[in-house]
């Protein structure tokens, strides 16, 4: 029988790599997008998509029906991959920016990963999928609003292992580190609704990094992967029949994973500072 998987955040970069990698795979992939104007797009790219838009709780309990429709309920795997950023200094970010970022990143995929056990728990098996980050390790600045929801994320996300580990539930973590997607154009709008850096005590800064980072074309990181690297390692947790509690992609994620365990915090802290 065709396994299915749905996966959010389809318009572009990792999720958007993940839905053509599992369906050559022979997988049938629910590619689900917050604009209808990208599920148009991944239709025509042949594509099965639908809206889902993880900032609404109605939009995420009509993906769920919407699901139900058209598997009949048969869910094998679950891939939460939507997130966005919101850049700038901590004490410039405004409580409404948190709760935004918070209500994607974690609030949201919690709301519709609970729609989906009780479908695994009914067939006896299923596959939840979690993309976290390198920054849901260790902070780095003018991140901290994601670094936030992906520490959360991770949490979360150990805690229902655990808890699943007497169910055929399998709850896996994905940990990419720098890959090329389109994550830092696509928090431009959210800094430049939120963040009022011409105010902050830290203009100087704000013009002397961040502005160029978000603005300026800059040099390739040279530990940067393809979208590819995650879709494998995605592969890898729903297919195999004992699938890593975590997968670190990068390079970079690796050597911080190891660093947050021998490090003492100075020492973790003036490596994050290079970051």
């Amino acid at each position: 029988m065709t396994r299915t998987i749905l996966i959010t955040g389809c318009s572009s970069g990792i999720g958007h790599d993940a839905a053509h990698g599992l369906k050559a795979r022979g997988w049938r992939v629910l590619a689900t997008c917050r604009k209808p104007e990208d599920v148009a797009r991944l239709t025509e790219a042949g594509l099965e998509s639908f809206v889902l838009d993880m900032a609404s709780p109605e939009s995420i309990a009509a993906g769920v029906e919407t699901l139900i429709d058209r598997t009949g309920g048969r869910i094998d795997a679950l891939y939460n991959n939507a997130a966005f950023a919101c850049p700038g200094a901590v004490e410039d970010v405004p409580p409404g920016a948190l709760r935004e970022i918070f209500e994607v990143n974690l609030i949201g995929l919690h709301d519709l990963t609970r729609r989906v056990i009780p479908l695994m728990r009914a067939q006896g098996f299923g596959r939840i999928v979690n993309c976290s980050s390198v920054l849901g390790l260790v902070g780095i600045r003018w991140r901290g609003p994601y670094v936030a929801t992906k520490f959360a994320l991770e949490g979360l996300t150990d805690v229902l292992r655990l808890e699943m580990a007497d169910t055929p539930i399998k709850v896996i973590l994905l940990e990419p580190g720098p890959i090329a997607t389109r994550i830092r154009q696509n928090s431009i709008p959210h800094f430049e609704k939120w963040i009022d850096w011409e105010n902050s005590p830290r203009v100087g800064q704000y013009r002397a990094s961040l502005l160029r980072r978000l603005y300026e074309p800059g040099a390739p990181d040279r530990w940067q992967l393809p979208p590819a690297a995650v879709t494998r390692a995605l592969i890898h947790a729903v297919e195999s029949p004992r699938p890593r509690a975590r997968y670190a992609i990068t390079t970079p994620t690796k050597l911080m994973a190891l660093a947050r365990r021998v490090l003492p915090t100075p020492a973790l802290d003036w490596l994050a500072a290079k970051g």
